[in-house]
């Protein structure tokens, strides 16, 4: 910038501050005002000073990259994805720590020494007492979203920047990073400008709501959202707690949703926000949920959730010995019966059990079984899936961390999965989609039967036996360079293929067991017709579809009823009328029907009120039977 501009810029950052500015102020942000009064009453810093940024060196760097390294992944990915939906040239995406260092950075490579020339790199501080009014610096003090726009920036230096800067918080609320979208061209329209801040800001808090997810898996997690549709997506509601229902962390969206403050929340029962029972909330509680239930506010509101439970051990039966009378699933099916046998005879004397088989067969299930008809029936069973935890958290999940290891870290640490399934059972589902470089270091650990954390420098003596699971052929992935070869041979010591539901032979028996788990001894029944459609049918979701199915079923069913037109909604392969013919007394009821809505002339509420029966379910009954008005 030409020296005359850089004197005009400073001369209007000094008026419009001492408010003498006499022409059009384009200042109308008052974040920005009070970062300019910040800059020279505090900082005492010159709008017209033509320094270079600060730049820390690369060993300082690593200091200010190795407490983030754990959402680094996770936000680099995010960070690739905002600079591509945003064209790639003429931007640079940039994340800081919370002391405005910038810890990574997304770019062409084309454009590296433009950016370099702008200070927008690896160890460049834009901390507000360093460079003044920026999207970073101004961020990390109002703690909000803040987008600088060319001469809006403190610093003559930076006028010729556009940046768009939005917070990233840890899960008790305090400021952890800044995500932060730069541009050094001035051909950008007012909807681009707008276009570049909303991204950020969704962005941004992707990255936020993949940090809480993982930051503490030793407590309940309770996913909600007014919309069911809209639990596990952007918006929702994050909050854990502990045994004894005490709220421990919440994110920023359930606090707008509750419309509560974190000081009033944080600490507290969760009996002062629910209507629903904990008890009732508690028996939803899943390891991995799927399925979202009605959850009553204090006030009366009404959300949908899903409660995941803290990683802990299966409660334990006591058999004399293990048998595999003892493992408490469905084993009519002959291949089932030898397989999962043999697995419990081999794991006996420590070889690795592999699981494979499609989606959904119920491999955590049968791993959980192998676990209680074992000697290590009293030991933990610790369960991770690699592929549902970002590629950044696995290592600190499997390995955890020495307290104080990095910002957000519990004072006293996180013991790793590894770790807490010492004398125990290990179960890593998914395997196939763990990071090479992870696998590495697995291999070493069950070669060596010892386990560092990170942040750490003492070896820990290490005693687990491993269980895997995939629905990858493992031999394609070794083939195809996605997984190492010596650990295949290492985990896959037995293999145990679990067929999928649709050639199980003991479908019928499975089936009455999910039945008995999901009506919980409601005495709800299935009308005629049902049991036979859903044995037909193909289920290619397996046993997890089926499960998922009848849980709906059971919630959508009136008069203590599952019926066919419930079914043929989920499954609209299922004609809602297949079993009327072979069901003499249904017919009945649909003569009975015809009969006093034709003599009532279709007048509902009357023929309802002659039945004893509500409007509602009058009209499902004429919906069951077919029977509709006539045109």
């Amino acid at each position: 910038m030409k020296p005359a501009l850089i004197n005009d810029h400073a001369q209007h950052v000094l008026q419009a501050v001492q408010g003498t500015h006499t022409s059009h102020d384009p200042v109308n942000d008052l974040a920005i005002t009070r970062s300019w009064r910040r800059c020279l009453d505090q900082y005492q810093l010159d709008p017209a000073s033509r320094r270079a940024p600060n730049v820390v060196e690369h060993p300082r760097l690593q200091d200010h990259r190795a407490p983030l390294e754990h959402i680094i992944g996770v936000a680099h990915w995010q960070m690739t994805h905002l600079h591509q939906q945003l064209g790639r040239d003429g931007h640079v995406v940039l994340l800081t720590d919370a002391r405005g260092v910038a810890i990574d950075s997304v770019f062409n490579e084309s454009e590296r020494a433009e950016f370099q020339r702008a200070g927008l790199w690896l160890g460049s501080v834009w901390s507000e007492d360093c460079e003044g009014t920026n999207g970073v610096g101004t961020c990390l003090v109002e703690q909000q979203q803040v987008t600088i726009r060319r001469d809006e920036h403190f610093r003559s230096k930076h006028v010729g920047l556009s940046c768009s800067a939005s917070p990233i918080f840890d899960a008790s609320g305090a400021l952890l990073a800044v995500l932060n979208l730069s541009s050094v061209r001035d051909t950008h329209s007012q909807q681009q400008y707008f276009k570049a801040m909303a991204l950020t800001q969704l962005s941004a808090n992707l990255i936020e709501s993949c940090f809480f997810l993982g930051h503490d898996p030793q407590r309940y997690l309770l996913r909600f959202h007014p919309e069911a549709g809209f639990v596990g997506l952007l918006g929702e509601g994050l909050l854990s707690f502990d045994e004894g229902a005490h709220i421990c962390s919440v994110n920023r969206a359930a606090l707008e949703l509750l419309g509560l403050s974190r000081d009033q929340v944080v600490g507290q029962s969760l009996t002062m926000l629910l209507q629903t029972p904990i008890d009732h909330l508690m028996s939803q509680a899943s390891s991995q949920p799927s399925v979202c239930w009605p959850l009553r506010l204090a006030d009366g509101r009404l959300l949908y959730g899903q409660l995941r439970e803290p990683v802990r051990p299966v409660p334990l039966g006591t058999p004399a010995s293990p048998t595999i009378n003892d493992v408490h699933v469905c084993l009519e099916d002959p291949r089932l019966q030898r397989g999962i046998a043999r697995a419990l005879r081999v794991m006996e004397h420590d070889v690795p059990v592999f699981l494979q088989g499609e989606t959904g067969t119920g491999k955590e299930a049968f791993a959980a079984a192998l676990h209680r008809a074992s000697s290590r029936r009293r030991q933990p069973f610790v369960a991770i899936n690699c592929a549902a935890i970002p590629e950044t958290l696995i290592e600190s999940e499997l390995f955890g961390y020495r307290g104080g290891s990095f910002t957000g870290a519990r004072k006293d640490g996180m013991i790793g999965k590894l770790e807490q399934a010492h004398g125990g059972i290990l179960f890593l589902d998914e395997i196939a989609d763990m990071p090479l470089a992870l696998q590495t270091r697995l291999l070493r650990v069950i070669e060596e039967r010892q386990v560092v954390p990170l942040g750490g420098a003492t070896a820990r003596a290490l005693d687990v036996r491993i269980i895997s699971a995939s629905h990858q052929d493992l031999q394609v992935c070794v083939a195809q360079g996605r997984f190492r070869e010596d650990l295949f041979y290492r985990i896959a010591g037995f293999t145990v293929q679990l067929p999928p539901l649709r050639e199980r032979s003991d479908k019928g028996s499975l089936l009455d067991l999910l039945v008995l788990e999901e009506t919980k001894g409601t005495g709800i029944r299935l009308e005629a017709g049902v049991r036979e459609c859903l044995l037909s049918h193909p289920w290619p979701g397996n046993v997890r579809q089926l499960r998922t199915c009848l849980r709906t079923l059971v919630a959508l069913s009136l008069d203590g009823m599952v019926t066919l037109e419930d079914l043929a909604e989920l499954l609209p392969s299922v004609p809602a009328t297949v079993a009327l013919a072979e069901d003499p007394l249904g017919e009945s009821e649909r003569q009975t029907l015809l009969t006093l809505i034709e003599a009532e002339h279709w007048h509902i509420a009357h023929v309802a009120a002659r039945l004893g029966i509500s409007r509602n379910t009058l009209y499902r009954k004429l919906r069951q039977h077919g029977i509709s008005r006539p045109g």
